[in-house]
Parts: C-alpha cells; structure tokens; sequence
C-alpha cells in the first residue's frame, strides 16, 4: 500500500515496480478506447508557484479521464499569496479536497503541507526532487527494455530532475552515471542514498566529470535545461560551466549504437542539447511527456482509490 503522500521517489520505494506496471495497463487500455471512472467524484487541487506545461495538463487530464476533477491555484490569488501559514492552507484544503498536487520553489513547504494536511500530498516538483517525472521517466525505459545491466548517464545539472533520477534507477536496478561539472553534483544526501539502493538491487551509481567517459558504453543518455527555474540569475556563470557538457551528435556516438535519447522537456535547443539529437530517431522525449500522463493516472490510482 502506498504510504499517504508522495514527496520523494523514496515513498514509492515497495511500490514502484507496481506503479510502473499499472501505468503501462492503464496506457493500454486507454489506446484500447477503454475508460477508468475509477476517481469519480474525487478532486485533485494543483497548488503551483512554477509555471507549468507537462505537469500541470498531464493531472488536469488525468483526473478528468479517471473520472474526477482537478483544481488549479495560483498562490498569488490564495491567501498563501498575502501571509495565510501553509499549515492553515493544508488544514482548510484538506476539508475541500481529495489530493493536493504542489509545485513549488521550497522542498520545505512541500513537507510542511504534507505534515499539515490529512490528504494525500504529490510533490508536482521543488528544489530537491522531482519525482513525478522519475517515475514516468522508468514507465519509458521499462516500455522498451529489461533494467538489468542497462547503463543510463545524465549529462548535465546534478538538478531536482537528476536526484529523483539517481533513486528511481538505483531501485530499479538500472545502473547510473551522472556527467557534472565540479560544483554542480546532485544533492549529497540523496546521492548516498542511491548507492545504497544500488548495492541492494545489484546495480551502481557514479559521478563521472569527463562526459565521454561517462556515455561510452551507455544505453541511454538523459539531460535536462542547464538553467532551472529559479537559476536565472545564475545563467551566465551556468552557460559557461556546462559548455562541454552538449549532448550532440558527437558526445551520442561514444555511446550504444543502439542508445535512446531522453530529455524531461522544455529543452533548450543548441544548449544542452542539439536539434539533430532531440528530433532524431535515438529519441525518445515525447514518449517520456506522453507517460507523464499514464504514469499520473497509476499515481493517483494508489493514494486516492
């Protein structure tokens, strides 16, 4: 059973394999044309402080395909926008709703309106995971491929996206290796974690500089923006750090011949990664936006029915 909220990978750790498997069920059924009113009557509230393209439609539609409704707050027209506590938030919209879906700046206030609210809180993103998207990331490998022995490298910011990344792949079992500039590793904690997950699930994880190194060999390469939301001002100083660290044509060639190509949207085109890659055959982005959706649905399947 899943525990009451999902704010880390790590909340799905005995439940994991199953919420892939239920994503991929649910992905069949719906190109069979067949419909799960399964959340009839439940509603989803998306409290986002981020602007939002693949999480916030990805909820909207998933809760109206299951049968439910969803609830979009910009916390600039809450009273969260004029000084009301999170915890008084929590406690008012766990009398209203079902579920609360949050994307914030502060991975602090996320877990402060978990520990308030007596629903089911989703982290829809913050400063340290991102693990709605880890998850539909794992629905897409695993759509193609078996986790063992598979190599996946990330290119790039040892960001949010590459934490919640480091603990689906360690669980599952897939090896990892996390290409970064001195200075821009993923977060500590969670880096120990994973390889401690790793050593249970037979796999590894690394930290690799030298981004050749790193994808020789690899059956997947997955980059994310070198500037995240709430960097922007850090964007010079990015551009510069991270300017070997391109996954072009040439850094894809060290790889598997037959290695895919992720990226968890929006790219920046002619950054991190190039045209050629992003819209060639090895790639697999779209795949990843479009399992956001099933791999919501499975979530929500688990705290709410």
């Amino acid at each position: 059973m899943m525990r009451k909220d999902y704010i880390s990978v790590l909340d799905a750790e005995d439940e994991l394999t199953g919420l892939v498997q239920s994503a991929l069920d649910l992905k069949k059924r719906r190109g069979a044309g067949e419909n799960d009113d399964v959340l009839k009557g439940k509603t989803l509230a998306l409290m986002f402080e981020k602007s939002s393209t693949r999480t916030r439609v990805s909820f909207e539609v998933a809760m109206n395909q299951l049968g439910g409704r969803s609830l979009f707050l910009n916390p600039q027209d809450m009273q969260l926008g004029r000084g009301e506590s999170i915890p008084d938030t929590a406690r008012t919209l766990s009398r209203y709703v079902d579920c609360i879906a949050y994307r914030a700046f502060d991975h602090e206030m996320v877990l402060d309106l978990a520990r308030n609210s007596s629903i089911p809180v989703i982290n829809a993103l913050d400063d340290l995971e991102h693990p709605c998207q880890a998850l539909a990331d794992i629905v897409t490998i695993l759509e193609r491929r078996t986790p063992k022995g598979l190599k996946l490298t990330y290119v790039g910011d040892g960001n949010n996206v590459c934490n919640s990344l480091l603990l689906a792949c360690s669980l599952i079992g897939i090896d990892i290796s996390v290409a970064c500039p001195e200075g821009y590793e993923p977060d500590q904690s969670i880096f120990e974690k994973a390889r401690k997950l790793a050593s249970q699930s037979g796999s590894r994880c690394d930290i690799i500089r030298d981004p050749k190194e790193a994808v020789h060999d690899s059956d997947i390469i997955y980059t994310d923006v070198w500037v995240s939301m709430g960097d922007e001002e850090e964007a010079k100083r990015r551009l510069e750090a991270f300017v070997d660290y391109q996954v072009n044509l040439s850094l894809v060639s060290l790889a598997s011949p037959d290695c895919l190509i992720m990226h968890c949207l929006p790219a920046h085109r002619g950054q991190e990664i190039t045209d050629e890659v992003v819209d060639g055959p090895r790639s697999i982005v779209f795949d990843q936006a479009e399992n956001r959706l099933h791999a919501q649905k499975a979530l929500l399947i688990a705290l709410l029915r």
